[in-house]
């Protein structure tokens, strides 16, 4: 399945003249930011390839996200550490969609949202697109452009703390992020929320008291 523009051309043809699509990166991960990023597509000038960032190579993903920075009305936003652990995941996540669409140029008409459910703030028409990212093609673009961002913003945070492996890993529970966990402590970027995060500083707590 590759994504196409037939969404936003049947918002567009209801009468819409601008059609956003938004996603987000970084839900899953133990560290850093919750990332969200909104397009406008221009639908005579998609480029080829588009797809959900997942399906792309690393530097498939950075050619794209350049190109869609030069071509069209984006915006970027993220959620802190502390607003995860304050709202939950999901709620900041959605906080973080209605920051980027607050951010484009346009104020869209319709808004395409990546999964089942629609932020309880967004103040716009929208349609929840479930693997949005693998059907529409303006969905893929915010996916793109919410994981170049992220990412880049998680290379810059393993260099403030070495050791975790962020730069390749993200902030994702890999075995190795997990073991660095365990061996050099939590970091002011780690989401105390998150269980294995939350379970190591219970320990430690356990073993200090």
């Amino acid at each position: 399945m590759t994504p196409d523009y037939a969404f936003e051309a049947e918002a567009l043809a209801r009468g819409a003249r601008h059609v956003a699509g938004v996603d987000e990166a970084g839900r899953g991960p133990l560290a850093g930011p919750v990332t969200a990023a909104a397009v406008i597509l221009d639908p005579a000038n998609i480029p080829p390839g588009l797809n959900d960032s997942k399906q792309l190579t690393a530097k498939r993903r950075e050619a794209l996200a350049l190109w869609l920075m030069d071509h069209c009305d984006w915006s970027v936003a993220h959620v802190d550490v502390a607003q995860i652990d304050a709202l939950n995941i999901l709620r900041a996540s959605h906080v973080a969609m209605c920051r980027a669409l607050a951010g484009l140029r346009q104020r869209p008409c319709h808004v395409l949202v990546d999964g089942n459910m629609l932020p309880r703030d967004l103040d716009l028409p929208a349609q929840a697109v479930v693997k949005g990212d693998a059907r529409c093609v303006s969905i893929a673009a915010a996916s793109v452009l919410a994981k170049v961002t992220r990412d880049r913003i998680m290379v810059d945070l393993a260099q403030q703390h070495p050791g975790y492996g962020w730069e390749a890993n993200a902030g994702y529970p890999t075995p190795a992020h997990k073991r660095a966990l365990l061996d050099l402590g939590v970091t002011p970027h780690h989401r105390r929320s998150f269980a294995p995060v939350h379970n190591i500083l219970c320990k430690v707590q356990l073993i200090s008291g």
